[in-house]
Formats: structure tokens, sequence, C-alpha cells
């Protein structure tokens, strides 16, 4: 592979270093500038839409080429924006949506979609791997449960379902891995199997043992694929430089300029929005919600009902993610036909905590962590003559503060005694009332993150920490907002109603299993 060092692309800082950074995601591609601090600079942003082609089967793909062509367009718009400040690109950053997976042929083309993390056909093949294998065991070393997200029930499904367009594949990548091909080769060939895959995106496959940083031979093993067909593992700051001639005439600024091997958009969020030690664990909450902290220690164990990614080759990414959020939000007030959000905030913010007698699990899109059961579906208990719209929307988000509750409670071992808790995405910053609801929720102070596309900020910071404009991402300033203090009375509270949904997920959890026998 053609690469560079790490002391090989040290810039020379007489003017202050650019990091050109790129987010592929699921809805959207974007390109922003961010400086030596990781500001972005105002007025250097593009972005381009992207869809999922969706079906009643489960399916949820994309198409790579048409992806990548956002990627160029957003570059080209960056570009031309930058004027000279262009000269001033010392690297390019990548983050990506992850648990996603193509094939290509032997040219280095895409022989199937984009298969992404929302792709759920691949269920039975789940189920089969949890009988064939002790699944706590794999969770250990992977990181990783048996689930539709993960390539190993994918590539089951795949080889199962598809066997024709399976066996064209000589390799299997990621869309980041994809966009490196497409960028660096100079020939039709494609120079063989070269392309790297980071220890980052590499981690939410369910195919990295987490430990020993190599693809899982026992897993593969099992699977219709061979270690040959993935990607050889690189850490975050191995970056390439030298583009294909289409490209450097294209874009002269960025000819000879490192890019840096793709990150997961989680893994870059935590770092964007200054949670880059275990003293700070990130809450993100747009449509959906994840809970991750970073650390440099060695996670032994990992948490019952979490999974633990790697950010780089030194840094873990515990957590858990979970299917509900501000999709929850979206849909109470879509299907209430409440007033305006912040008509209703104002109301929102006037109730009583738990004083409305209901209970809700909040499971409209099944349930990921901390118990995985991924038919699980919303229950709303407690329902009365005095019920209103508000006192149900109030309870559903309170409902997702409790299983927040559940996931930090999981994370405990792994925290310092003194930790702070800092929110970021769309739901929080448009919602102050929920983030007080999560603070009473927690019992700790919550402050939201000041940052507003916190991944490519991440992308950004890693790239910058491998340029040696910082030592360390830690020296980055957080921008962090003021914190949402807990009431100590509220908590109390709280922490009964947590019981209730505790009692009230179980009595679900056990009908269904009753039923599937």
């Amino acid at each position: 592979m053609s690469t560079v060092s790490k002391s090989a692309v040290t810039a020379d800082h007489a003017n202050p270093p650019l990091v050109m950074a790129l987010t592929i995601g699921s809805s959207s591609v974007r390109a922003l500038l961010f400086d030596c601090l990781g500001q972005a600079v105002e007025g250097m942003t593009a972005r381009q839409s992207c869809r999922l082609d969706t079906t009643t089967e489960g399916a949820a793909e994309a198409d790579p080429d048409e992806i990548l062509d956002h990627v160029w367009r957003c570059v080209d718009e960056v570009l031309g924006r930058a004027g000279q400040l262009s000269a001033r690109i010392e690297g390019v950053a990548t983050c990506t949506f992850v648990s996603n997976v193509l094939g290509v042929d032997e040219q280095g083309q895409a022989v199937t979609p984009l298969m992404t993390y929302a792709d759920t056909r691949a269920a039975d093949e789940a189920d089969r791997l949890r009988r064939e294998f002790d699944e706590e065991a794999v969770r250990q070393r992977t990181g990783c449960v048996f689930h539709t997200s993960y390539l190993p029930a994918q590539f089951r499904w795949l080889a199962r379902a598809r066997p024709d367009v399976f066996q064209r594949a000589v390799q299997w990548i990621s869309i980041g891995e994809y966009m490196e091909r497409q960028l660096f080769y100079s020939d039709a060939s494609g120079n063989g199997n070269e392309t790297g895959v980071s220890y980052s995106v590499a981690s939410w496959t369910g195919l990295l043992d987490r430990g020993k940083l190599v693809w899982d031979a026992p897993l593969l093993a099992a699977l219709p694929v061979n270690v040959e067909q993935l990607s050889p593992l690189i850490d975050v700051d191995v970056p390439r430089r030298g583009l294909r001639d289409g490209f450097s005439n294209r874009w002269p600024a960025l000819r000879d300029v490192p890019w840096f091997p793709a990150v997961g958009d989680g893994a870059a969020a935590n770092v964007g929005s200054g949670c880059v030690t275990s003293a700070r664990v990130a809450l993100t909450m747009g449509t959906t919600t994840a809970v991750r902290l970073v650390t440099e220690e060695e996670i032994v164990h990992v948490p019952d009902g979490l999974w633990c990614y790697r950010v780089d080759g030194r840094r873990s990414l515990p957590g858990g993610a979970m299917s509900e959020g501000g999709n929850v939000f979206a849909w109470m007030r879509d299907t209430l036909q409440l007033p305006r959000e912040r008509d209703v905030d104002d109301a929102l913010a006037r109730m009583v905590p738990d004083g409305h007698g209901l209970t809700v699990l909040p499971l409209l899109a099944g349930e990921r962590s901390p118990g995985w059961v991924g038919d699980a579906r919303a229950t709303l208990r407690g329902l009365g003559l005095a019920t209103t719209p508000l006192h149900i929307l109030r309870a559903s988000m309170e409902g997702v503060a409790y299983r927040i509750a559940l996931i930090f409670d999981r994370l405990e071992p792994l925290l310092p005694a003194d930790f702070h808790v800092v929110g970021s995405g769309g739901a929080l910053r448009n919602s102050p009332v929920w983030v007080q609801i999560i603070a009473d929720v927690l019992g700790q102070p919550v402050a939201v993150s000041e940052v507003e596309e916190a991944s490519a900020r991440g992308a950004a910071l890693l790239a910058l920490e491998a340029l040696g404009a910082m030592d360390d991402v830690t020296e980055a300033p957080p921008f962090v907002g003021e914190s949402i203090v807990s009431d100590g009375g509220r908590y109390a509270r709280y922490r009964d109603a947590v019981k209730r949904q505790r009692i009230l997920y179980k009595t679900l959890v056990d009908r269904q299993d009753t039923e599937r026998a």
C-alpha cells in the first residue's frame, strides 16, 4: 500500500494548517474546512443529500457510486469557495456511517449495492449464529453481538439469498475503502487487495478481535468469506497521498495532501464533542440515541448489553446505542397532532415530573442496547380519562431518558467517580426540557455541546493529531455550553419510575418469548 509515515506528514506550521473533513452519512454527504483548533471555517461547507433504498422485506441499501459522486461535488464546492485558503489544506479526514459493506470485482468496481446497518434481512442468520456460537464469548472478543447490522449475519444472508452476485465479489469493503480505491488506484486492476481499513471502521463489522486488532479467525472460519477478501487493518494516522491523475487535475490543491483512512462516525462524534477521556461521556441524540466513552485503558470485560468499538489502535469506545430518540418525539408530535415545537416545550416544562401516572416503553423501532430484542414494540400503560396528549408526550420523553439510564448503569464500572455528561444532537439542542429530564433521571449535570458538526470535527482533530499540529486531541477546546443541573428530589422520583419501566419491559419480553415458543 502506498502510504506515508506519521512523521513524514508533520507539517510546517508557518501558516496555520487547515484540514478538510468529509462526512458520509446515510442521509447526506458533507465537506467542511477546520482550523488547527478544530473550529469550522465560516462559509466553507458543502452538503449533498443521499438516499437509502428500502423495501418491506427489510432492505436498506444505497448506490455507492452515487454516494461518491456526492463526495466529489462537495469537495468541488468547498475548494471553489476556499480560493487561496486551499493552499493551507494539509490533510483530508473522513468519517462514515458504519456497519456498511459492498462487494467489488477484480477491477475494484462495485458488483453489489452498499448494504447498510439498517438492513434487517439477515435476522434468521443472526439467530443461527447465536445457536452455533457462544455469543457472549464472541461479544467479549469482537465487542459486538450477533445482529442484522453486523457483517457475520449479512455475509451469510448474501451468500444464501444472492449466490450469483455474492460469488462475483472478490473483495468486501466499506464505503470509505471504496472511495480510497477510486482516488488512488492509477490502473484498471486496482493494484490487488491493497485498500486499508481503519481499526475504527473494522470494529463496527462484528469481525474484529478488539484486543489483538486482527480479523477474528474463529468467526471467519464459519462464514462464506476469507481473510484475503477483507482489507488489511491499519490505524487512523496512516494516510495515503498522490491522487490519481483525474483527481489531481480536478483538485490540484489536494494533489500531494495526505488522505487519512475513514473512521466511524460515532467515534468521531466523541472526539469532536470533546469526549476524549472517560471523564466525559458523550450522549448523542438525533433520530436515535447513543452513549459512548473514549478510554485508553484496556476493556477487559464489556459490560452486559453494551458494545465496544475502537477509535484507533490505542483508544477503545465502549457504549450502547438505542433505536429510540428524537424519532419518538417526532412520532408523538405528528400522531397526537400537537402544536409547534416551541409551544410544546413550554407546556412540557410546566408539568410535574412523572406526574401523569403513565409508564412508557418507547420502542417504536425495536430495541438495541441493552436488551437487543429487535422485534420489541412500544407499550403505553396507565391510560385514564384524565390523560392528555401532552401527558403521553412527556411520559414518552421520560421513557427514553429511563432507557438512557439503563446504559449508564451498565457503564458505571468503566467510569471514574467524577464524570461529566456532554449531550449533542438536534433532539437535545432543540429541547432544553428533555436535557433537564435526562439530567434529573441520571442524577448528573448535562452540558450540551456547542459543536454542530461533531463527527466532522472529530475526524479533523484526529487528522490534526496525526499531522503533528497537536500532540493529542485532548488539547483541543471542547466547546461545551453551560451544564443543566440535576434536581435531587426529581432524581429520587425518577428512580422509582425507572423500576416501573423495567418491570413493564420484563413483562413484554417474557410474553414475546412465550409467543415465539
